[in-house]
């Protein structure tokens, strides 16, 4: 969607997530296959000038377990593949920032590698959502190649002049929220192991793709510390997660876009979705880059 905003035309798209596809397909007149990406061929994919991925990145994450050999770590093998095979002027890959640390750096430095032999240079950026005017603390790798015969380096990102944004920036004018559009499952010691809420004047935690693991509406009372990795909800008022909406809000979504599926599978197609706004600012430099060379 930030790509198309950039001037980009979505022509062709994979997801194993029929939710995501159906979402996909709601708003975009790309064809879209639904289905495991390592069972298409190069010949199924249409040419196109720039292809997207985002490889799974559980494997990478700092709030979960990191494993050099979990094998959702080894699908950005089948990005490689379909870039050598297809050959676009440019990719973009988009990771969590683990991916930078992941086995002391040596998992980065592979992947970089696997894509240069593809022809290639190769580089990554670390972004943090709030910083381009999304409310939202999110820090995020992005991957970008161009094919060398561009003589292109290194993606270069402008930084943001405008206004830094805050939730209350982000969820003005959404509708009320309705019962049916907030998680409201038990609370794990994993979700009270640390503070889970953000002012009205502050940025959102990072939108996680886990319905359980949203953090809280800015309206919730305070959290209150008990010890180490131990918290408990504060008194006076409605303790909720924000809802899916509000998510899709702070993502930078259209406030119109209806995801498909229940409400699990709407809190995690949001989640795992690059902010529209950040995508787009990915895009526009991509976008000039290419004008330059092309």
């Amino acid at each position: 969607m930030g790509f198309e905003r950039a001037g980009f035309r979505t022509i062709w798209a994979n997801d194993i997530d029929r939710d995501a596809c159906e979402t996909l397909q709601s708003w975009s007149e790309a064809e879209v296959i639904c289905g495991d990406i390592s069972k298409l061929l190069a010949k199924d994919i249409p040419s196109a000038d720039i292809i997207l991925g985002g490889f799974p990145c559980q494997g990478f994450s700092l709030s979960g377990p990191r494993n050099v050999n979990d094998s959702r770590n080894k699908l950005y093998k089948e990005y490689v593949r379909i870039v050598r095979q297809c050959n676009p002027l440019a990719f973009v890959g988009e990771n969590v920032k683990g991916l930078l640390t992941m086995g002391g750096g040596a998992v980065m430095q592979a992947i970089i590698n696997d894509f240069a032999e593809c022809g290639y240079s190769v580089s990554s950026v670390l972004l943090n959502a709030k910083d381009f005017g999304i409310a939202q603390d999110r820090e995020r790798v992005m991957i970008v190649g161009f094919r060398n015969d561009l003589e292109i380096d290194q993606l270069l990102i402008p930084l943001y002049r405008g206004q830094p944004q805050t939730l209350a920036d982000a969820m003005q004018g959404l509708p009320p929220m309705l019962a049916d559009e907030v998680c409201r499952a038990a609370f794990s010691s994993r979700y009270m192991s640390r503070n889970r809420k953000r002012k009205w004047n502050e940025v959102s935690y990072t939108i996680p793709a886990m319905s359980k693991q949203v953090a809280l509406h800015p309206d919730s009372p305070d959290m209150v510390k008990l010890g180490t990795d131990s918290w408990r909800f504060g008194d006076g008022g409605e303790t909720r997660r924000l809802s899916w909406r509000e998510c899709a809000a702070i993502q930078t979504f259209p406030r119109d876009l209806e995801f498909r599926g229940d409400l699990v599978s709407k809190y995690r197609q949001i989640g795992n979705a690059v902010p529209v706004e950040l995508a787009y600012t990915v895009a526009a430099a991509v976008y000039r880059a290419l004008e330059e060379r092309v």
